[in-house]
């Protein structure tokens, strides 16, 4: 009996294990899909700063041209009066009138342009982060493709690591259970280790003499009297541990 308890203590160590990092993965892997989630909002945020850029710099655009061309049809209307003007003092009038509205046609053709190359700028943006979120809507598609998958699998595998770790427990006497599972919370892995010429394997120190004796006649479970973990003697190592 004694044999038997140690070998399903060794199983429930493994299947435990192994349950541990399956947890870690099914808990952690949709975390993958979040940081993408992230990337995405993030990008579909500048997009949407982007275009509303874009939009701003149209209007600009389109009310310069308006006023452009305004003021190119009243330049000429100006030019034409200006053959039928009377006197030197209202022809230099017209003149300085019709130099003001050059000068500020200049500066709008120059603000124009400024507009235009902004414009193209915030465009080559846009393109670049259509490209990124493609790019980006491919990774999350595969990689959530592949999430579901890799999830399926893990829970799949847990079912039958607890059904196994359920068998492995009604082998050991409930006290033992007990003590096993208050050890696994509170201290690193291994819980259960082999004892090799009196030396743990746990925490590598010399057990008493008396523990030794005891331990090498395979009557009952005992732990370490320095690090606590459950031992026993490296002669009674189970044989043979079916990994299922």
């Amino acid at each position: 009996m004694y044999q038997k308890q140690i070998e399903q203590l060794v199983v429930l160590q493994a299947v435990d294990d192994e349950i541990r990092v399956l947890e870690v993965e099914v808990r952690q892997a949709p975390m993958e899909l979040s940081v993408l989630e992230g990337r995405l909002t993030h990008v579909k945020e500048r997009q949407g700063q982007v275009q509303e850029r874009l939009d701003i710099l149209g209007l600009q655009h389109k009310r310069l041209d308006g006023e452009i061309e305004d003021d190119g049809h009243k330049i000429k209307k100006s030019k034409n009066k200006l053959m039928a003007v009377g006197n030197t003092k209202e022809y230099h009038a017209m003149m300085r009138e019709m130099d003001s509205m050059e000068k500020l046609n200049r500066l709008r053709e120059e603000e124009r342009i400024a507009v235009m190359e902004e414009f193209e700028r915030q465009n080559t943006a846009m393109a670049e982060l259509t490209e990124e979120m493609k790019t980006l809507l491919v990774d999350y598609d595969a990689k959530k493709a592949t999430l579901d998958e890799r999830i399926a699998k893990a829970q799949v595998r847990l079912d039958s690591l607890n059904k196994r770790r359920n068998k492995a427990g009604k082998v050991v006497p409930p006290p033992i259970l007990g003590r096993y599972e208050f050890i696994r919370s509170r201290i690193d892995q291994p819980v259960i280790v082999s004892v090799t010429e009196g030396i743990c394997g746990g925490c590598h120190i010399r057990i008493p003499p008396q523990s030794f004796n005891e331990l090498q006649k395979g009557k009952q479970i005992l732990g370490c009297p320095n690090c606590q973990r459950i031992i026993y003697w490296v002669e009674h190592s189970p044989n043979k541990i079916d990994e299922a």
